[in-house]
Formats: C-alpha cells, structure tokens, sequence
C-alpha cells in the first residue's frame, strides 16, 4: 500500500511541475491593453481578453492573476508610454515645442469614419468613478503626474514655478477636453486648430 502512495504521490508531484504553455508576456499584454483602451473595462469580458491574448484560461490566471490586475497593469503602462512620449519629444524640442507636439502626435485619423479611443486614462476616471473608485484615483494620479512634467516644460520655458502650475492645471482640461473630443468625429483639422490657437494663447501669455 505504502508504494502506491509513492508511485501516486510521484504523479501528483511531476504533474504540478508540468510546463505551462509559454506566450510571449509582453506581447499578449499589448493585446490587451488595445482592448481594454477601444472598450473600457467593464465592457472587455474575460473571454474578450483570453481571444485577443492568444491564451488559455489558466495560463491568463497564472501570468496575470484576474482581469482587474490585468487592467491595473495595462493602464500603469499606458501611462508610461505616455510619459515617454513627452519626455522623448523634449530630448529633440524646445519644451513650449515639445508639449504642442505631444497633443499634435496624438490626432490620427479615424479608421472608417470610426471615434478615436481617445485616452484609456481619460477613459478610465470617465468609466470608473462612482463605479471603482480605486481605478478612478489611479488613473487621476497618472493624469497628476502627467501634469507635474507639462509644469516642469513650462518652468523650463522660463516661467516662474506658481505661474507654471496655474499653466499646467489649464493644459491637463485642454488635454482631457481633447481626448474625450477625440471619440466624436471630428476631423484632424478641427482638433489641430484647437491645438494651435491654445498653443498660441499660452505661449502670448508666457512671452
């Protein structure tokens, strides 16, 4: 009796320690922060995600844990992307130049005729608050940090820092007022024109 424990025992243990099957991480990531940016949270099922991903229901539990930390971890890299972009356009621009591309760089024209995404973190404290506050607060604490380094261009402007906060709030509305416009469908003029008359309204008031 004692050796079919052993034997059984043997299976269990060489069974747990079986492969899982191997993806490429960062890739099925992407897939899904593409999805959850188009749908939004609530509307992206578990079977939406496991389709886009290319992946199995266990495999998704095992590198990812559930669909909300999932979503925590696509929308934390969507915010660093973000802030990259800024920070790669002010290596190759004057700052004042740098924040106009950066709302410039971000009007793409619609597919079809269809809205834009817009901004999965705009889109998130829209979605979330009042429903998941928590997701709500994390996305509102990227846009904060977003608009700590549109002060820090505008200070590098040659603004005083008090004169470059009040800047900065005004920015982050025109930039969250963009990309919720963004899902209507307005044409790439309308918004470039938008994008250039607050560009030249700031830069009047800081000259």
């Amino acid at each position: 009796m004692q050796g079919w424990l052993v034997i059984v025992n043997h299976v269990v243990q060489n069974a747990s320690m079986a492969r899982p099957v191997e993806f490429d991480r960062s890739k099925a990531m992407n897939k899904a922060l593409v999805l959850f940016w188009h749908q939004g949270y609530q509307a992206t099922s578990l079977s939406d995600l496991l389709s886009a991903m290319g992946i199995s229901r266990s495999s998704f539990y095992a590198a990812f844990g559930d669909k909300r930390s999932l979503f925590i971890a696509c929308l934390d890299l969507f915010a660093a992307r973000t802030r990259g972009l800024l920070q790669r356009a002010r290596t190759e621009m004057e700052p004042m130049d740098a924040l106009q591309s950066f709302f410039e760089g971000n009007i793409g024209d619609a597919r079809g005729g269809r809205a834009r995404p817009g901004c999965m973190i705009v889109n998130t404290v829209l979605e979330m608050s009042g429903v998941d506050d928590v997701l709500a607060a994390r996305a509102g604490a990227h846009l904060d940090e977003i608009q700590g380094v549109f002060k820090l261009y505008i200070e590098e402007a040659g603004v005083a820092p008090a004169r470059a906060r009040e800047i900065a709030e005004v920015l982050m509305l025109f930039n969250e007022g963009v990309r919720v416009s963004m899902r209507r469908r307005l044409s790439d003029a309308q918004h470039k024109r938008s994008i250039a008359t607050t560009f030249r309204l700031i830069r009047g008031a800081i000259e």
